[in-house]
């Protein structure tokens, strides 16, 4: 069973490839997207609209509560089941998405439900820490991690608070590291062959496309859209899930706004858009970094990509 993978930083034109190749080639479209998952979320995330998507399905993309919590041990599971039931009608599986973690996972097959844990150690442990973050400052965590995890140390940035607390949990609640976790969790090879490619463009005109995408999302109503998604979740009596706040864009916005009025401060407005910039250009290079360390990974233009399957520009 084959299927391709079109991954690559954000803004770099990845979804535009996926859907040409979806028409090229009889396919359907998984996403590869944390952040495209939750209803409600659709200018922040970038989230293909009807037109955009011009007729080509979509899988695992709008299905989620903005208060529900998803990880990549649920997505592994859940990809791999819309790819096979997407290959049993004899459509090509096409998966799109710049989440690193996802494409990993389906890529290597690794299980991270495998890893069995304690709920209520977690929860302390994820106390602990958080606590240390908070007196220590996010640096002297990442340090810490270095000293029991220094692979899984290299691959989270310092600032990415939440991650390295999470891998400072696993190492301590599963006594591995996270080479010994994923070795544990590799059982099986895959069933399904993947090609996968990530769409790359030079830095300086992907950086401009990013700064042109925040503009155009604010233009389009994204503070709108980051108010409106408070007012849902407190209409049901929940909170945005954590997966959800870690969103670049919103959680800028919330940094700003009154959470009680949704208002924000007018002199505020330019500060809100410089830093959405900054953190999605910030976004972009860690995920070039990741991307560029698997042997498995094609780099190649958009331009590259489609003619390589005959595909008009």
């Amino acid at each position: 069973m084959k299927a391709i993978v079109i991954t690559g930083p954000t803004a770099s034109g990845k979804t535009a490839c996926a859907i040409k190749l979806a028409h090229a080639l009889d396919g359907e479209i998984i996403s590869c997207d944390s952040m495209q998952i939750y209803k409600y979320m659709d200018i922040g995330t970038a989230k293909p609209d009807e037109a955009e998507k011009e007729g080509i399905v979509h899988h695992l993309m709008d299905f989620l509560e903005p208060w529900e919590e998803y990880s990549v041990a649920q997505y592994g599971p859940d990809a791999t089941r819309a790819i096979m039931e997407v290959a049993s009608r004899g459509k090509m599986p096409i998966i799109c998405g710049g989440t690193g973690l996802y494409v990993n996972c389906l890529v290597d097959n690794i299980r991270y439900d495998m890893v069995q844990t304690d709920e209520e150690e977690e929860k302390r442990l994820t106390e602990n820490y958080t606590e240390f973050a908070n007196e220590n400052g996010a640096l002297a965590l990442h340090l810490l991690l270095e000293q029991k995890d220094p692979v899984a140390a290299g691959q989270i940035h310092f600032n990415n608070i939440k991650r390295v607390i999470r891998a400072c949990v696993l190492r301590d609640l599963t006594g591995l590291t996270l080479e010994e976790r994923n070795s544990l969790s590799k059982t099986t090879q895959s069933p399904i062959e993947y090609t996968v490619y990530c769409v790359d463009r030079p830095r300086e005109l992907l950086y401009d496309r990013i700064n042109l995408r925040v503009d155009v999302m604010i233009r389009n109503g994204l503070l709108q859209e980051a108010r409106k998604l408070l007012e849902i979740c407190k209409s049901n009596g929940k909170e945005l899930s954590k997966t959800a706040r870690q969103a670049i864009g919103y959680k800028e916005i919330y940094k700003y706004m009154n959470l009680d009025t949704g208002e924000i401060k007018p002199e505020d407005l330019n500060t809100v858009s410089d830093d959405i910039k900054q953190a999605s250009r910030r976004y972009a290079k860690r995920q070039l970094t990741w991307m560029r360390k698997p042997q498995w990974v094609n780099m190649i233009s958009p331009e590259e990509l489609l003619d390589k399957y005959g595909i008009e520009r």
